[in-house]
C-alpha cells in the first residue's frame, strides 16, 4: 500500500466530532432518541446508568426522533440514557493474522486466541467496484467438487448461488469446498446459524486443514438482526482486504436468506410496509449491495459463493428469484438425489454457470454438453424404465442414457475426503463423453442410423 493510501485510511478511520442525544422511548425492537442528528446507517454507543456501553445503529427517523436498533440486547437501557455516534464502528480492523481465526459481526475475535495484528481498517459499507474497472473473468477456479468443476466450472471473480432446502447436505458441501478449493484465501460467513452448529462445522466439516486459510465471520440466530446484517458486510470487507493484497479470495456466505430475514425484521420494526410475501422493499434493494461487491479487479479477485435456503423447495420464491437474477450462475441441491444417498446432491441439469464457456477449453465445453444431454434424456425416460415400459433398441439416445447413467452417477458422487484437482476432473468428463460417442457409433454402425 502506498504512503498516501495508508494516510487516507487513517484519516477515514479517525474519530470525528461526536454527535450525541438521549433515549426517549422504545417500541418493540426499536429505541427512540431525541437530539441525535445522525444519518441512517450511523453506528452509535448507548451509555446506560449501569453497565458498559451498548452498540446500536441508526436505522431510520420519524417525527424528529432517530430510530436505533441495538446490536446486542436492550436490557438495562432506560429513558434518558446518553447516545453518541461512533465512527470507529463504521470500519473493520483487518490483517493477515486473521487467517485461521473466528470473529463476530464487529470483526472482534471470539475464538479465545486473543487479538491479532491490525494492518488496516476497511469500510463495512463500501461501494462495489465501478463497472468499467472490472476485469473480464478468464481463469477457472477449482472448488474441488467434480459435479461443479466438470459441468458448471466457475471463474475467478464469478458470483454463484448454492440453492438448497433444509437437510440436503449444504454445510457438508461448503466444508468440502473450503478444504478442496484452489483459492488463496477463504472468507466464510455463517449468518443466523444455531450456536451449536458453528463449533461442529469447524471440527467436522471444515477441519484443521480448511481452517488454515480461512477467516470465519459468525453471527448466530440469537443475535440481533442488525448484527446479522452487519456480519455479512464485515465478511465482504475482510474479503476486499485480502483481494487488495493480490489474493484470489473465495467468499462463502451461508446464508443470504437469513440476511434477508434479518433485514425484514429491521424494516418492519422501522415501519416499512411489507411487500412480496412479507419481505419489505429494503430487502430487495439490499441484495445487490451485498452481491455486487464480489468480482475481479486489477489487484485480485473475490469469487462469491452465496447459499440460499429455498422455502418449501420452491426455487421461484421471492428471495431465490431475486438472488438468482443477480448472480452469474446457480447450483441446485436436489432433495430427490439426497434421499437416494447421492452426495453431493447436485442436480446437474438444473444448475448453470454463465461464465463457464469463458474459462474452459472447447473440448471441455463439448464434453460437458454431451454428458448433460444424456442426463436430461434420462430424466425424460426414468419413469418408463422403472416400470419396465421401455424396450431396448427402440431409440439410440434412450439406450445410451440407460447404459451411461450408472457411470455418470459414479463420476458425480464424491466422498467427503476426496479432493480431485481440475485436470483430473476434466479428464474424467472427457472420458465419459468419449464413451458416449463410442456407444453411439457402435449402435448406429458409424453411419448415424441405428443398426438393424
Amino acid at each position: 500500500m502506498s504512503f498516501f493510501a495508508h494516510q487516507k485510511q487513517l484519516i477515514q478511520s479517525t474519530e470525528p466530532m461526536r454527535v450525541s442525544g438521549k433515549l426517549s422511548g422504545s417500541t418493540g425492537l426499536m429505541m427512540l432518541a431525541d437530539g441525535l442528528r445522525a444519518p441512517v446507517g450511523t453506528m452509535c454507543s448507548i451509555f446506560p446508568r449501569y453497565g458498559g456501553p451498548v452498540d446500536a445503529q441508526v436505522v431510520g427517523f420519524r417525527n424528529g426522533q432517530s430510530l436505533l436498533m441495538p446490536l446486542g440486547g436492550d436490557q438495562g437501557l432506560s429513558n434518558g440514557d446518553r447516545v453518541e455516534t461512533s465512527a470507529a464502528r463504521m470500519y473493520v480492523p483487518v490483517g493477515r493474522q486473521m487467517l485461521g481465526r473466528v470473529v463476530n459481526g464487529l470483526g472482534e475475535p471470539i475464538d479465545g486466541k486473543g487479538g491479532f495484528a491490525v494492518e488496516s481498517h476497511y469500510a463495512v459499507h463500501a461501494d462495489a467496484p465501478a463497472p468499467m474497472s472490472r476485469l473480464p473473468i478468464e481463469e477457472p477456479l477449482s472448488l474441488g467438487v467434480r459435479a461443479i468443476d466438470a459441468f458448471h466450472t466457475i471463474g475467478q471473480g464469478q458470483r454463484i448461488g448454492l440453492f438448497a432446502g433444509t437437510g440436503v447436505g449444504k454445510s457438508v458441501l461448503l466444508g468440502m469446498i473450503a478444504r478442496g478449493t484452489s483459492s488463496d484465501v477463504n472468507v466464510l460467513a455463517l449468518i443466523g446459524e444455531r450456536g451449536r452448529e458453528v463449533g461442529d462445522f469447524i471440527r467436522r466439516d471444515l477441519g484443521e486443514e480448511g481452517m488454515k486459510k480461512t477467516v470465519m465471520v459468525v453471527s448466530t440466530s440469537d443475535e440481533s438482526p442488525v448484527m446479522r446484517i452487519r456480519a455479512c458486510f464485515v465478511a465482504t470487507a475482510i474479503a476486499e482486504y485480502f483481494r487488495d493484497q493480490g489474493s484470489q479470495v473465495l467468499l462463502m456466505m451461508d446464508s443470504v436468506t437469513r440476511v434477508a430475514m434479518a433485514q425484514r425484521q429491521v424494516g418492519l420494526a422501522a415501519g416499512e410496509p411489507p411487500a412480496t410475501k412479507g419481505f419489505t422493499p429494503s430487502v430487495f434493494s439490499m441484495m445487490p449491495k451485498i452481491l455486487e461487491r464480489a468480482g475481479r479487479t486489477e489487484k485480485g479477485s473475490i469469487t462469491g459463493l452465496y447459499t440460499v435456503l429455498v422455502e418449501g423447495d420452491d426455487v421461484n420464491e421471492p428471495i431465490s428469484d431475486a438472488v438468482r437474477g443477480t448472480l452469474d450462475g446457480h447450483v441446485w441441491l436436489s432433495r430427490k438425489l439426497a434421499n437416494r444417498g447421492h452426495y453431493p446432491a447436485i442436480s446437474t441439469v438444473e444448475s448453470i454457470s454463465r461464465v463457464m464457456n469463458e474459462v474452459v477449453s472447447p473440448e471441455h465445453q463439448i464434453a460437458a454438453r454431451d454428458v448433460r444431454r444424456v442426463l436430461a434424456i434420462w430424466d425424460d425416460i426414468e419413469d418408463l424404465v422403472n416400470i419396465g415400459a421401455y424396450a431396448s433398441g427402440s431409440n439410440v439416445d434412450y439406450d445410451i442414457a440407460v447404459e451411461m447413467k450408472p457411470k455418470i452417477d459414479a463420476f458425480l458422487q464424491q466422498g467427503i475426503d476426496e479432493r480431485p484437482d481440475l485436470d483430473s476432473t476434466v479428464a474424467g468428463i472427457c472420458g465419459l463423453a468419449r464413451m458416449i460417442n463410442e456407444i453411439r457409433a457402435r449402435r448406429t454402425g458409424g453411419t448415424g442410423t441405428q443398426k438393424k
